[in-house]
């Protein structure tokens, strides 16, 4: 398979990377990674990363504008994305030829040539492994970008989906001496409002009868609080990890955008998956979500993940 991308790659004078919206570390990583990377193996190709931004992961690397004629015969990857309605830009199907690369449970068939495999801790360590496995050059912004979307899927090296192929890619990542003080720095450090406003939210969690954690945002409340839809319903869902007796935590908050209610789930000791593929979601073992159509639909959803705790009592 590996030398079937690379026979793509040198194929195509244009290529175009894509990954789902509303990035996260991983997203952005591994898409700024692989655009680097065939950057410096090919410097003579137009390669481009497009999509939505993220200001929390603008330092990154920078999106593309790009015209619809530049994917006339241009090929085209999509990551860390399982299902097609997730892809930002629907231009991506006007490539010629689609790579699919991913490590989320497998959900839709697509692309011409597909790579999913669950057992990575994150797409940017598959991709990184894709790439050296294609020997290809990998520079600085490439592996720093890599590198971040390693660490923010891993949750800083502690989710359970670490492995020791985790800490052998990161240690070779390293070799190329990008400054990681940097990364941790942009991905950790708040601002005194940014604070604020996650002691505002960790007073605000509340708990079911077997102590899923849970906290609720409505479109009022995020224009009360003057804050973007994002910096809620993923930043915030961690507020509630690292509690004792809190082993499932979930963050609902409403989408006035796309008229649903997001969940974001998360779990240090069970696998949450069913539950959130059950409500047309998707992810992890310890980390999913879905799109909802109501606060009514997310206390069905909680009674779901109450019931796993209180099944793995018995």
């Amino acid at each position: 398979m590996y030398n079937k991308i690379l026979k793509a790659i040198k194929e195509h004078e244009v290529i175009i990377i894509h990954r789902h919206s509303r990035p996260d570390g991983d997203a952005m990583g591994s898409q700024i990674g692989l655009k680097e990377a065939i950057k410096a193996s090919f410097p003579r190709k137009k390669v481009y990363a497009v999509g939505d931004t993220t200001e929390r992961y603008n330092f990154i690397g920078e999106m593309d504008t790009i015209a619809d004629t530049e994917y006339e015969k241009a090929l085209v990857f999509v990551l860390d994305t399982s299902e097609t309605f997730m892809i930002n830009d629907e231009r991506y199907k006007k490539g010629d030829c689609i790579i699919k690369i991913d490590h989320h449970i497998y959900k839709e068939d697509f692309g011409d040539l597909v790579i999913v495999d669950t057992e990575y801790e994150s797409c940017a360590g598959l991709v990184a492994d894709i790439i050296y496995k294609m020997r290809l050059r990998l520079n600085e912004a490439g592996a720093k970008a890599l590198y971040t979307g390693l660490v923010t899927d891993s949750g800083r090296f502690r989710f359970e989906s670490t492995t020791s192929r985790t800490f052998l890619t990161a240690a070779r990542l390293l070799e190329t001496k990008f400054n990681v003080t940097e990364i941790y720095s942009n991905l950790y450090s708040d601002d005194l409002e940014m604070v604020k406003l996650r002691a505002n939210f960790t007073l605000r969690f509340k708990t079911t009868e077997n102590n899923v954690a849970y906290i609720k945002t409505t479109k009022e409340d995020l224009k009360e609080l003057g804050i973007d839809f994002y910096s809620v319903s993923r930043t915030m869902v961690n507020t509630m990890s690292g509690i004792r007796g809190i082993d499932i935590w979930a963050n609902f908050t409403e989408d006035e955008e796309n008229n649903s209610v997001v969940a974001e789930i998360r779990s240090s000791k069970y696998n949450i998956n069913g539950v959130a593929t059950k409500y047309g979601g998707g992810g992890h073992k310890g980390a999913s979500g879905a799109s909802l159509k109501s606060f009514e639909e997310a206390d069905l959803m909680l009674a779901d993940l109450d019931k796993i705790i209180s099944e793995g009592k018995q």
